[in-house]
Order: C-alpha cells, then sequence, then structure tokens
C-alpha cells in the first residue's frame, strides 16, 4: 500500500512538474513571438522612414548606446539623426533566427540578437559579414510595446 501511494505522490508530482514547464515554454513562446513582431514592426517603419511610428515606439527616456556614433538620450536628436542620415540611405536585415528574448519580470523583456545594414548610397562599404549584435530592451505598459534601450555594436 505504501509503494503504491509514493509512487501515486511520485507521478502526480511529475505531472505536475511536466505541466509548470509547459506553461513557461508556452509562456516563452508566446513572449518571443511577440518581440520578434515588435522587432519586424518597427524595422519596417525604420526601413520606410517612418518617423511617426519610430516616435511611438522609442519611450521619452530613451537610451541609445551605439559604439561608433556614442550615446544618445533625447528621443527628438535620435529621431532627427535617423531622419537625416538613414531615411533613403540605409536599410537594416535582421539576421534570420538570431534573436534571443528573455523576460523581465514586471517590465518587459530584452532582444538579443545579430543585423547588417546596407547602405545604399555607398554600396562599396558594405562589406559581407555575419551580422553585428544588438541589445533592445523593450518596456510593456498596457498593451503597447515600447524601446527604452538600445546597445548596437558594428
Amino acid at each position: 500500500m505504501r509503494f503504491t501511494i509514493f509512487f501515486l505522490i511520485f507521478f502526480s508530482s511529475l505531472a505536475s512538474a511536466h505541466a509548470q514547464e509547459k506553461k513557461s515554454i508556452a509562456a516563452s513562446d508566446q513572449l518571443y513571438h511577440q518581440i520578434v513582431q515588435q522587432d519586424s514592426l518597427y524595422f519596417l517603419a525604420y526601413n520606410t522612414c517612418d518617423m511617426k511610428t519610430q516616435a511611438d515606439y522609442y519611450a521619452d527616456n530613451i537610451e541609445f548606446y551605439h559604439d561608433k556614433g556614442g550615446f544618445s538620450s533625447s528621443k527628438k536628436e535620435l529621431l532627427t539623426a535617423i531622419e537625416k542620415n538613414i531615411c533613403g540611405k540605409v536599410t537594416r536585415e535582421l539576421i534570420q533566427g538570431s534573436i534571443e528574448v528573455s523576460p523581465i519580470p514586471g517590465y518587459g523583456a530584452v532582444e538579443i540578437g545579430l543585423h547588417k545594414f546596407h547602405n545604399h548610397q555607398e554600396p562599396e562599404s558594405n562589406q559581407p559579414h555575419t551580422g553585428s549584435r544588438f541589445v533592445i530592451v523593450w518596456h510593456q505598459l498596457n498593451n503597447k510595446w515600447e524601446i527604452t534601450r538600445v546597445i548596437s555594436l558594428h
């Protein structure tokens, strides 16, 4: 009888752990797909010079770290620089399969991945490479995602 009770408890705890693991994986998958979708929507706006959509994505307290251009904490200056230096000149290509997403409980998520930029005005400057690393911190507030921090490395 004790043996039967032991197995019932053991297998019920395994089933419970498996159900929790599946729930965690499902939540993780959902977050991953949400962030991949937000990345896609933001960079569609970036590649088509949709400045209103880009402005909607950037938090007012944005921090943008770029290994070539330095640090910016002005949303207005960042958008002006994108409009002046990127629009009609440069597009971004995501390296497929490179995105990793980690949850930040109570805040949002961190996205890490690889991407390439194509300079259409100076094609000779487009060196073939495997991509540059980036980190984006996403904040979710009232079912809206916004970008609060960016680290762009080339």
